[in-house]
């Protein structure tokens, strides 16, 4: 046993010079059962290969040591997260408001769940989402584990009154119980192992080597136009944008109040204060992720602005003022060709390594 830890050692270690990311518990044979002193203990399952783009910091990866990720995990994650059938009346998935074609949003100002029942806040992208901290808008969910199961006992979203309605219709379908079985050990179809298995499959959803990432990274001068080369230094100077949206993920992973919903008391959001319950996060929101922002629309938590142009004019303006506006937030006096290239630059965030993701074929029955 101890040789063959060794060799994987080895392995790992060449995997790493070449910056792929073996990540989970490196194993020989899925389905097998790792034996000790003849005793069955858990499920013996393989390694999934994570590559990670041009662009990204391997570093700021999370995966928890206690949800390594396997390629048999990966694959049930994708099935609950597209089947229907872990709702209430069988019409909503995950996949419902984080659309693959979207960049897995779901183009709605805000979102709807179960019977067409509408939610107070857009579906951010799960793009990106093993770079994040807390999950959620207001940052309620402190992993991707904890956010992958919140919104099933959502009675607006997937409808179930408690988890244990949701355990006991995955219960119900044999399929999954053996899928379960095969991967976690008998009798562990539990909401947690649910969450480890959707999470995931979230890991999985990365987008990087964008032709921002081949200018900025590689020195390609050809990856952008000049319009998008005179954005960048606009995004990192005058129009500040890099305060908030910093880092290889554009997320400084804060929450900041920046006039969304103080124009009028009937969308006034409180956002993160509903969590922490500190004055100073009143109408405070997460910084958004900017990759694949323009496939995201519309945007904020609301879905208020439905162009980058009406974003970028309402930064430019200096938003909303209120008592618990971020300090950062100042005019920004833009002209009409520095906004037309700081968007270009925005453009220019357009990457890979999400768009393979399909919705299964079948699900377990």
């Amino acid at each position: 046993m101890f040789s063959h830890l060794e060799h994987l050692e080895d392995r790992i270690v060449k995997i790493k010079k070449r910056k792929i990311w073996q990540i989970g518990m490196p194993v020989v044979l899925a389905g097998l059962f790792f034996l000790i002193g003849g005793v069955k203990l858990v499920p013996q399952v393989e390694a999934y290969e994570l590559k990670i783009p041009l662009g990204l910091d391997e570093e700021a990866f999370k995966v928890p040591k206690d949800n390594p990720m396997t390629k048999e995990k990966v694959e049930l994650g994708r099935l609950l997260f597209f089947d229907k059938r872990l709702s209430a009346n069988n019409t909503i998935a995950c996949a419902s408001c984080h659309i693959p074609a979207l960049a897995f949003t779901d183009g709605q100002p805000v979102s709807s769940g179960i019977h067409h029942l509408q939610g107070g806040r857009s579906a951010p992208t799960a793009i990106n989402r093993g770079f994040s901290k807390a999950q959620f808008w207001d940052g309620r969910a402190a992993t991707l584990e904890d956010q992958s199961i919140g919104p099933f006992a959502n009675l607006i979203e997937h409808g179930f009154v408690s988890h244990d309605e949701l355990i006991a219709k995955i219960n119900s379908i044999q399929g999954y119980k053996k899928l379960f079985n095969d991967i976690y050990g008998v009798d562990n179809l539990t909401k947690e192992n649910v969450g480890r298995a959707i999470a995931s499959f979230q890991r999985t959803l990365i987008s990087g080597n964008s032709p921002f990432d081949r200018f900025d990274y590689d020195g390609d001068q050809d990856a952008v136009s000049d319009s998008a080369k005179r954005g960048k230094k606009l995004f990192f100077g005058k129009a500040r944008c890099n305060l908030c949206h910093m880092g290889t993920n554009f997320s400084d992973e804060k929450f900041h109040n920046i006039g969304i919903g103080w124009d009028s008391s009937d969308t006034l959001d409180l956002g993160r204060y509903r969590v922490s319950k500190n004055e100073k996060d009143i109408g405070a929101f997460k910084t958004p992720t900017l990759r694949e922002i323009t496939k995201t629309a519309p945007y904020m938590h609301d879905g208020r602005f439905a162009t980058l142009e009406q974003v970028v004019e309402h930064y430019n303006k200096g938003t909303v003022k209120n008592p618990f506006l971020d300090n950062q937030i100042i005019p920004l006096e833009l002209t009409a060709s520095e906004k037309k290239d700081l968007i270009a630059m925005l453009r220019t965030l357009e990457g890979e390594g999400w768009q393979h993701v399909k919705a299964p074929s079948e699900f377990p029955k």
